[in-house]
């Protein structure tokens, strides 16, 4: 058993393909089977079940699945204290993501590292691809993508997006209750801005006055307020306990969630952790999330 065959068996089972673990790890198909089958003949066990349309892992599969997210875990942490990598982050997020989603890891790396330095700015997408492109940060979540060819795009998962307001009940109608409302915006060059305005141009309904708002937590006051409304995900909704919202027309219900890196970006052991841990910890009640994101 060693780390390379570790690799490949959580590629597979988060693929759920060997041919598409193969391409990612830069492997032949044969050698990965070979890999998987090295590791079922070492455990004596049946640890995927194969159909037409990839691999599926055994309940013993996944008892093992976890066990060598652990494993490799604990490898990066091993190689980032042996090779004395510098012990900092410089991380990024969308102002309406905010910086709280990284709380709980930063937390958990800051007990393994007690002199790690943590940079993290917000800001829109294009705020945030430029701080990536001058070097200020390394690695960012960002919602939707600009297309920048000197960026490297991950989709990571995805928002369910919702409208808030006050005054929302069972009985709202959509239409009737959006026309003429104000936009509440955390800022001109949002995302969020520019789905609001196509909703309202796609369903041929008036709009109000666009009101730009600092920060998350005063836009979901003024929503409440009745000062017009606000675009949001399911995931900031269910931070300010909010159940009373409208689903979007499905054409706008779900933005995609990437995570970016300048090309040919090497990730650190430390970056890798901190990934990992921020996938294990995220809400995926309100979030879904691909596990695979680092490469």
């Amino acid at each position: 058993m060693d780390i390379e065959n570790m690799k490949a068996f959580v590629s597979v089972a988060e693929l759920k393909s060997i041919s598409a673990a193969a391409i990612k790890l830069n492997h032949l198909q044969s050698n990965m089977t070979a890999k998987i089958k090295k590791i079922e003949t070492h455990y004596n066990q049946e640890l995927f079940i194969r159909n037409s349309k990839g691999v599926k892992l055994t309940k013993e599969g996944e008892k093992l699945y976890h066990q060598f997210k652990k494993l490799l875990f604990v490898w990066e942490e091993t190689e980032n204290i042996m090779k004395k990598h510098d012990e900092k982050l410089s991380i990024g997020t969308m102002i309406s993501v905010g910086g709280t989603q990284f709380s709980s890891a930063l937390n958990k790396l800051n007990k393994t590292y007690p002199d790690l330095s943590v940079t993290l700015k917000t800001g829109s997408t294009e705020y945030i691809e430029n701080q990536v492109l001058l070097g200020k940060i390394d690695v960012a979540y960002t919602i939707g993508s600009l297309n920048n060819k000197k960026i490297s795009y991950k989709k990571v998962g995805y928002e369910e997006l919702v409208i808030i307001g006050q005054g929302i009940d069972q009985y709202t109608i959509f239409d009737d209750y959006i026309n003429g409302k104000n936009l509440l915006v955390l800022s001109d060059k949002c995302l969020y801005l520019a789905l609001l305005r196509n909703i309202f141009i796609d369903s041929k309904i008036q709009q109000g006055e666009i009101i730009e708002v600092g920060d998350p937590e005063t836009l979901v006051q003024f929503a409440l307020m009745g000062m017009g409304i606000s675009l949001v995900s399911k995931r900031i909704a269910s931070r300010y306990n909010i159940n009373n919202y409208l689903d979007v027309p499905s054409s706008y219900r779900y933005v995609d969630l990437y995570l970016i890196t300048r090309l040919n970006h090497e990730f650190t052991p430390i970056e890798k952790q901190f990934i990992e841990l921020n996938n294990s910890l995220r809400n995926t009640n309100t979030f879904k999330v691909n596990e695979s994101a680092v490469e």
